[in-house]
């Protein structure tokens, strides 16, 4: 892989995980984060138009595998920037209410991209010379108007739903600590768990979108 990519990557994930630890304000992290890996992607876009890359194996790769992890980043952030701007005043019960209908339109994602999802998830690639080629779009995969409006020299027809499905397993995560905390909320026992929800962005598991979430419990 281009090195110059490879650099982009590791520059971007140490920047996020940085703003991690330094913004407490949830808010006011995911419009930094956004920022960051606009102009990280724009880079990276930048690094591709200029390249030509070796082979379709290659060209796959990047499109399956790396592109993703930028854009679901940003994909990520977004949501959650929205998310928590429309969040409502009120008690545990809103609260909680919010968070479960959030989680009820991710499932509507999956449920219109399934026999996608399960294509991507069961690490298939029979069809990845349609998917992940620039240029090889097939009308009969119902694309989404999404793809008719990008740029096809930095796009092809299911990298976004790649980087869409990356996202939305860490939404979904989000928003169920997000409801641990809620039903915590208030108590004093000791033995009380509480939800780590800090994110730490790596670069060791490339069709994972490069992160681990600490969803691990830890004692108060």
């Amino acid at each position: 892989m281009n090195q110059k990519i490879i650099n982009l990557q590791t520059d971007l994930n140490e920047q996020l995980n940085f703003i991690d630890l330094e913004i407490d304000n949830e808010i006011k992290r995911c419009e930094k984060a956004i920022e960051i890996t606009l102009k990280a992607k724009e880079n990276l876009k930048n690094v591709v138009i200029k390249s030509q890359f070796k082979s379709q194996d290659e060209e796959i790769y990047f499109f399956k595998e790396i592109k993703p992890q930028f854009t679901s980043k940003i994909i990520y952030y977004n949501s959650i920037l929205k998310i928590e701007m429309k969040k409502p005043n009120g008690g545990n019960r809103i609260l909680k209410k919010y968070y479960n209908n959030e989680l009820i339109k991710l499932k509507s994602f999956f449920d219109n991209e399934l026999e996608f999802y399960k294509y991507f998830r069961s690490g298939n690639n029979y069809l990845d010379y349609k998917y992940f080629l620039r240029g090889k779009f097939d009308v009969k995969l119902a694309l989404s108007s999404y793809y008719f409006e990008t740029d096809t020299n930095f796009s092809t027809s299911h990298d976004y739903k790649v980087a869409k499905i990356l996202a939305n397993d860490l939404i979904q995560l989000y928003l169920e600590n997000k409801l641990i905390m809620i039903e915590n909320k208030g108590t004093t026992e000791k033995s009380q768990r509480q939800p780590n929800i800090k994110m730490m962005w790596t670069g060791s598991e490339p069709a994972r979108n490069l992160l681990t979430l600490g969803t691990s419990l830890n004692t108060v």
